[in-house]
């Protein structure tokens, strides 16, 4: 008897030893299952109380470390148990609702944290997926008298341009209150004109206004929009503020979709033009690179000999050294316009030891086919040597500022 309870004994032994085997045995594997189920982190992530991490929806934000920049916990979702698979005929699959989720209890799960199944296992920093602002508004040159924004928009089947005044900011009338508004040109018609509605006592007024203008694609790219923004004092006198000039040929006009385009305001030139007309350009001078570059902005007030839309006018600039010509270039033509814009750039070699004795030539020329070109203007910038007032002014102010566009104003002379 007793030899049979000894071997019943050791029977039930032998099982509970082997049904312990079993249990610790599945209790490793699922946890080896767990712990494959994601990538291990280098390093561990601090245990964070739940309450920590997520905050009220409304408020969408966690609360900051050690450091000054906020962040955000990056989540691995849990693991989907208890769910049901069904095959859909394009071979994707969903998940049937069965046994609702059992929420684990909280607390440390290997070198992660647990809510809900899901574990924190680094965080976000929301400053590196921030856009660029926009400037626009804010960054503004010191001596600014104020911006403007606009959009255009060509229609070809049409041939309409769509001119959209937006707003204007940091204007600057001449007393307070301000009531601005706006005039469009298309130039070289001076004629007619767009106005916009009067916005009264501010500085930063709305307009969200579009214009149209009708002009045939063959001539759309060498029309210039022209702005002129006014202040209507209490005596109903009106002040302008400032102007934007906007050549056409500049841009690339998208077909049928807007082009935002914003400009600062620049003074209106309001001394009568002299006997042969003015042009206007900057001059920049890099002494690193010895490259000196013109820009030819405008010329008005140009006795055209011919008033005929077919007449084109264009200017020549000349690098010359002891008066001979080392390179000329030229702009574009312009039709039937005394007041024609270019806004085209310029570059040519000039070493340093050559500014004492170099010299720019621009001058300004009517063209009609079939008929010989004829000079209506020159002006001659350059040293002590070559010039004189305002154009060794000029010439002076760029060297002493490299790199910098100096513009200026110049007269014509008919002299050749």
């Amino acid at each position: 008897t007793e030899q049979a309870v000894a071997v019943a004994g050791g029977i039930i032994g032998g099982i509970l030893l082997f049904v312990l085997i079993g249990i610790t045995l599945y209790l490793l594997w699922k946890k080896l299952c767990r712990l494959l189920s994601y990538e291990k982190l280098t390093s561990p992530v601090k245990t964070t109380n739940a309450n920590a991490v997520f905050q009220d929806q409304s408020t969408s934000e966690v609360q900051p470390n050690s450091t000054s920049s906020r962040s955000v916990p990056f989540i691995i979702p849990p693991t989907l148990h208890g769910r049901d698979w069904i095959n859909l005929t394009n071979e994707e699959q969903v998940q049937e609702d069965s046994d609702p989720y059992t929420i684990p209890q909280p607390g440390p799960r290997s070198s992660f944290h647990s809510l809900a199944g899901a574990y924190v296992v680094g965080t976000i920093n929301p400053e590196l997926y921030k856009f660029p602002e926009d400037t626009s508004e804010v960054d503004f040159p010191e001596g600014n008298i104020g911006r403007l924004w606009f959009s255009i928009q060509y229609e070809q089947e049409s041939e309409r341009l769509l001119v959209s005044l937006i707003k204007a900011r940091k204007l600057q009338p001449p007393a307070d209150p301000c009531s601005p508004f706006v005039k469009i040109y298309l130039l070289p018609d001076e004629r007619n004109y767009s106005l916009s509605r009067t916005k009264h006592k501010t500085l930063n007024p709305q307009f969200d206004e579009t214009f149209v203008f009708q002009v045939s694609s063959n001539v759309l790219l060498q029309r210039t929009l022209k702005f002129l923004v006014y202040h209507v004092d209490q005596q109903k006198k009106h002040h302008l503020l400032g102007q934007v000039i906007f050549p056409l040929k500049n841009e690339t006009l998208p077909d049928d979709n807007k082009l935002v385009i914003w400009r600062d305001l620049e003074k209106e030139n309001l001394e009568p033009p002299s006997d042969y007309g003015d042009i206007q350009f900057s001059l920049s001078y890099n002494d690193y690179l010895g490259r000196l570059t013109v820009v030819v902005l405008r010329a008005r007030g140009l006795k055209l000999q011919k008033e005929s839309h077919a007449a084109s006018v264009y200017v020549k600039v000349s690098l010359m050294n002891h008066n001979k010509f080392i390179k000329t270039k030229k702009t574009t033509a312009v039709l039937g316009s005394p007041n024609p814009v270019y806004n085209e750039t310029f570059g040519f070699k000039a070493d340093p030891t050559e500014l004492d004795t170099a010299s720019l030539s621009l001058s300004v020329l009517q063209s009609l086919e079939g008929e010989k070109t004829h000079l209506l203007g020159r002006v001659v910038v350059g040293p002590f040597m070559y010039t004189r007032g305002k154009e060794l002014e000029h010439w002076n102010e760029m060297i002493s500022k490299p790199k910098e566009l100096v513009k200026r104003w110049h007269a014509l002379c008919h002299s050749t």
